[in-house]
C-alpha cells in the first residue's frame, strides 16, 4: 500500500513541477526528527522562488519512522523570506498544509491500522549559502492538528536547478 502511495505522490510531484509558470529554483533532502509522534524524519522538497516577491511555494514530501508508526506527508509550505542586510543567513517564516497517510502497528488480525489526516502548520527557519553555491538550511515546523506531528526540526540542502 505505501510503495503504492509512494509512486502516486512522486508521479504528482514530477508531473506538477513543470506545470507552474515558474521553473523550480532549487530541490534538495532533508532530515530531522518529530515530537508527537517522536519520530526520525527523510524527505526532500522542490522550492519554486519568487512566486510573489519574497516568497516562495515549496512543496516536499516527509517520510517519519518511530514511536509504533509510520507517517508519510505531502506538504505544501510558502516561505516568506525576510530582507536582513549584512547577515550571511536569510531568515524566513512560513505557513503550510499537510496530507498525512498514517500506518499504525497494531495486534491482532482483521484491524485496519491505517489512517489520513489534513492538517496545517507554522514554519520558522532560515538558509546560508555554502562554498559549492548550494544552500543549507534549518527550520522548524509547529503542527496545528492532533494527527499532525506537534513539533518537526529539520535540516537539509538545497541545490540550484541546472
Amino acid at each position: 500500500m505505501f510503495r503504492r502511495l509512494l509512486a502516486l505522490v512522486t508521479l504528482c510531484l514530477a508531473l506538477v513541477a513543470p506545470s507552474t509558470s515558474h521553473a523550480f529554483s532549487t530541490f534538495g533532502p532533508h532530515l530531522g526528527f518529530s515530537s508527537g509522534p517522536d519520530q526520525f524524519i527523510v524527505g526532500g522538497h522542490v522550492q519554486f522562488g519568487d512566486v510573489a516577491p519574497h516568497l516562495d511555494f515549496v512543496p516536499g514530501v516527509d517520510l517519519g519512522f518511530g514511536d509504533n508508526l509510520t507517517l508519510i506527508s505531502i506538504n505544501g509550505d510558502f516561505h516568506y523570506r525576510f530582507d536582513v542586510s549584512g547577515m550571511t543567513w536569510q531568515p524566513y517564516a512560513g505557513a503550510g498544509v499537510g496530507i498525512h497517510f498514517i500506518q499504525f502497528d497494531v495486534d491482532g488480525p482483521f484491524t485496519d491500522g491505517s489512517d489520513t489526516e489534513a492538517g496545517g502548520h507554522f514554519i520558522l527557519g532560515a538558509d546560508v549559502p555554502t562554498k559549492s553555491g548550494s544552500r543549507f538550511f534549518t527550520e522548524m515546523k509547529l503542527g496545528l492538528n492532533s494527527r499532525s506531528p506537534d513539533l518537526k526540526v529539520l535540516a537539509g540542502w538545497s541545490f540550484k536547478a541546472r
